[in-house]
């Protein structure tokens, strides 16, 4: 089949968003903590999805019901997207990322976006670059019950495009994004623009790496060309 879709991480993608990870991570889980959690329960080394996904099976082993819980994962989110909307102000764009996002569009792909972050961070930071209307959809955290790696956030996307998984192109800079596209056989497309190394994006299923953003019109143009569709 031929590239139809393009889908793109954010942060480390298509903007540097500066971003402590670890800072983040402590609050959350001294919020945890301080709501009565164990402390061994979790580890600033894993991320907050994953202490919230420990949270849950803690609370449903100890007879919590679901808007329980669902309380309890919007604080710690509060706490993320609190680090997130100061980190727009300091964020800037990708080199190359305005040139490539342009020339996708003129090459008639759909352009779709999912991203770990709130909705509210993510849409300051489309418009802040005017970003926003290139992109066909745009599928945040709170837009899914599972976000990445789990299939359904890409998934997500890939409805709102109305494009089959093998029709698109996943790009990202983590081993969670190239899973993702792994899972529905997408066609993944590590960067090293961010937190992962060439060798980790291999490993969790990048079908290929490249180094800038601007190389992706050209990848593109040779798939479809050694697909027979151009």
């Amino acid at each position: 089949m031929s590239v139809k879709a393009v889908i793109f991480d954010l942060d480390g993608t298509l903007i540097e968003f500066r971003f402590d990870y670890r800072v983040v991570r402590a609050e959350v889980k001294q919020f945890l903590v301080s709501s009565g959690f164990p402390p061994s329960l979790f580890s600033i080394n894993e991320s907050v999805f994953d202490m919230l996904k420990k949270v849950e099976v803690f609370m449903r082993n100890n007879g919590k019901d679901k808007d329980e819980i669902e309380e309890v994962r919007e604080k710690a989110l509060s706490i993320v997207e609190k680090f997130e909307l100061e980190a727009v102000r300091q964020t800037s764009l990708i080199p190359g990322a305005q040139e490539t996002l342009e020339e996708l569009k003129r090459m008639n792909l759909k352009l779709g976006l999912f991203t770990l972050n709130s909705s509210n961070a993510t849409m300051q930071v489309l418009k802040r670059f005017r970003l926003e209307d290139l992109f066909e959809a745009v599928v945040t955290r709170e837009s899914v019950s599972r976000v990445k790696p789990d299939a359904s956030h890409l998934q997500k996307v890939l409805m709102l495009l109305n494009v089959e998984p093998e029709e698109a192109v996943i790009v990202g800079d983590s081993v969670v994004d190239m899973k993702s596209a792994a899972s529905l056989g997408a066609y993944a497309v590590g960067v090293t623009t961010g937190i992962s190394t060439a060798k980790q994006l291999m490993n969790a299923g990048a079908t290929c790496i490249i180094t800038s953003l601007t190389d992706l019109p050209t990848l593109i143009k040779e798939i479809n060309e050694a697909t027979g569709a151009v």
